[in-house]
C-alpha cells in the first residue's frame, strides 16, 4: 500500500513539473478562444448543407449551425473551403478546428477522427434518367451490368454503389454536381447520393429530366469531426447540439434550408 501511494505521488509530481504529458494533448477550445475565431473546414457544393451564394459567401445548414456555434463560443467564424478527399488530412494538420460538411459518421473515418453526436440523419437515394421511371423501383433493380451508375469520389454514396449495386458499371466524379448532371444529361442511368441533395436536384436542374426514388436505402448519421484526444471540445460540441435541438435553434435552421426553397434563387449555379 505504501509503495502504491509513493508511486502515485511521484507520478503527480512528474505531471506538475512537466516530466510527463497527460494522455489528452489537444485543447482546441482554448485555442479558439485565444485566437478569437472558430475555423471550420467544409467543401462548398453539397446542397443544402454548404454552398456559395452569388456574392461568394458561404451559406447553408452547416454554415448557420456553425455560426450559432461560434456565437455560443463568443468568437467569429472562418470557413476554409477544402476538397473532400483532403478534408480529414487538413483537419489533422490543423488547417481548421472542425469539419462541418455533411460528413457521414463511419467506422473507417472514426479511426482517424472523433465525431460529436449526430446532428441530422440522412440516407442514400437514387436519381434515375428519363425513361427508366417504373422500370427501376429500387437499388436492387439497378444491380445489372447493363446499367451505369454514378456518385461522388470518396463518399458513402460511392461505397453504397460498390457494396449494394456492384454488378452495375460505376463512374466516379470529383463533385456531386458533375455526377448528377451525367444522369440529367442522359449519359448515365442513375446517380446515388444523399437524400437532401437529390431531392433538390430533382426539383431544380433535374426537373422533367430525372425521377427520384426518394426512399433512403441506407442509414447515415451526419456528425461534426474533430481531432482525436480532445474530450473537452467533444463534450462542448455534444452539449451544444443538445441545447440547439431543445431551444429552437436547430428547428429554425432546419426549416430555413429544408422546408423552404427561397434560398435557391441566391445560389451559384
Amino acid at each position: 500500500m505504501k509503495r502504491m501511494v509513493l508511486t502515485t505521488i511521484l507520478l503527480l509530481s512528474m505531471f506538475i513539473v512537466g516530466g510527463l504529458q497527460p494522455a489528452f494533448a489537444e485543447d482546441t477550445l482554448s485555442e479558439i478562444q485565444k485566437r478569437g475565431t472558430l475555423k471550420v473546414g467544409l467543401e462548398a457544393g453539397y446542397m443544402p448543407f454548404e454552398m456559395t451564394d452569388k456574392r461568394g459567401r458561404m451559406v447553408g445548414f452547416d454554415v448557420d449551425m456553425t455560426k450559432a456555434m461560434a456565437k455560443a463560443l463568443g468568437v467569429k467564424v472562418e470557413y476554409v473551403n477544402t476538397a473532400w478527399d483532403g478534408i480529414i488530412p487538413a483537419l489533422l494538420t490543423r488547417k481548421f478546428d472542425i469539419i462541418a460538411s455533411g460528413m457521414t459518421i463511419t467506422q473507417s473515418r472514426n479511426l482517424k477522427v472523433n465525431f460529436a453526436n449526430p446532428y441530422i440523419v440522412v440516407g442514400q437515394t437514387i436519381l434515375l434518367r428519363k425513361g427508366l421511371e417504373g422500370k427501376i423501383k429500387s437499388y436492387r433493380d439497378l444491380n445489372q451490368s447493363k446499367y451505369k451508375v454514378t456518385s461522388k469520389l470518396g463518399t458513402t454514396g460511392e461505397q453504397a454503389v460498390k457494396r449494394m449495386i456492384s454488378k452495375a458499371k460505376y463512374a466516379s466524379f470529383e463533385t456531386e454536381q458533375e455526377a448528377a448532371l451525367d444522369v440529367i444529361n442522359g449519359r448515365s442511368d442513375a446517380f446515388v447520393y444523399d437524400h437532401p441533395f437529390n431531392a433538390i436536384m430533382a426539383t431544380t436542374k433535374g426537373k422533367g429530366k430525372v425521377s427520384h426514388l426518394d426512399d433512403p436505402f441506407t442509414f447515415e448519421p451526419l456528425g461534426w469531426a474533430l481531432r482525436r484526444g480532445d474530450p473537452d471540445f467533444l463534450n462542448w460540441l455534444n452539449n451544444f447540439i443538445r441545447q440547439a435541438k431543445n431551444d429552437g435553434t436547430w428547428d429554425g435552421i432546419y426549416a430555413k434550408w429544408f422546408k423552404s426553397s427561397a434560398w435557391q434563387k441566391d445560389i451559384q449555379q
